[in-house]
């Protein structure tokens, strides 16, 4: 282990761990425009987009990420659309996390009193008044748990944009190990880097949740 070897290799890791925050950024932000969205047609039974909406999820949840990639950055070409490698994962972050984002925000809109719903038909509130005002504040509070789970995973999918060539930290670390030979110091950083973004995140969204939990429920 040689810490030279290491410190010269930071450099390179900041600007892997840089795009890789932004682009998890961006996909998680994607990811839950499109989930909620996807959640409020399919929780209201919207005709024929609902049915449509309700294939989205279920094709962007049982397909790898891996596929996605390859059929976005290598396929599309074919079809005369070329994407840039960082525009392919950012899609397809977003069209993975937004099936998973919808599917979470659905278990948090069903989870709703049914005496609330009955309460907004009562008063005479349209779709989208009862969307703004009952559905959507109660909701997301209960899809918390949820949420936090799949920012998680997004942002550890980010991994995988390596192989349409994203150099972010996982491709940084295979670049290096592939040109340096030097696999114990690449790896170490490349762990130590994912921990200092996922680990203040999961204590910030666990005490989002215990926060939540307790202001729904008490404690």
């Amino acid at each position: 282990m040689s810490w030279t070897v290491i410190q010269q290799s930071l450099p390179n890791f900041v600007k892997g761990f840089q795009l890789t925050l932004w682009l998890s950024l961006i996909g998680i932000v994607g990811s839950v425009i499109v989930g909620i969205i996807t959640s409020l047609i399919r929780y209201f039974k919207v005709p024929i987009l609902g049915k449509i909406l309700g294939a989205y999820v279920e094709i962007g949840r049982n397909t790898p990420l891996l596929i996605q990639l390859f059929f976005l950055y290598y396929g599309f070409p074919v079809l005369g659309i070329k994407l840039s490698a960082e525009t392919s994962g950012i899609i397809g972050l977003i069209f993975l996390g937004g099936a998973y984002m919808a599917e979470g925000f659905t278990g948090g809109f069903n989870g709703i009193s049914k005496s609330q719903i009955d309460a907004g038909k009562a008063l005479g509130m349209s779709p989208w008044q009862m969307a703004r005002y009952v559905v959507l504040p109660q909701g997301l509070t209960l899809s918390v748990p949820a949420f936090s789970a799949n920012v998680i995973f997004l942002i550890k999918e980010t991994s995988i944009f390596s192989v349409i060539a994203i150099p972010e930290l996982t491709n940084t670390a295979l670049d290096l190990i592939g040109m340096y030979y030097r696999s114990n110091e690449y790896l170490l950083v490349l762990v130590i880097a994912y921990a200092i973004i996922l680990i203040p995140l999961i204590i910030i969204l666990d005490w989002l949740e215990r926060r939540v939990r307790y202001g729904s429920f008490g404690d």
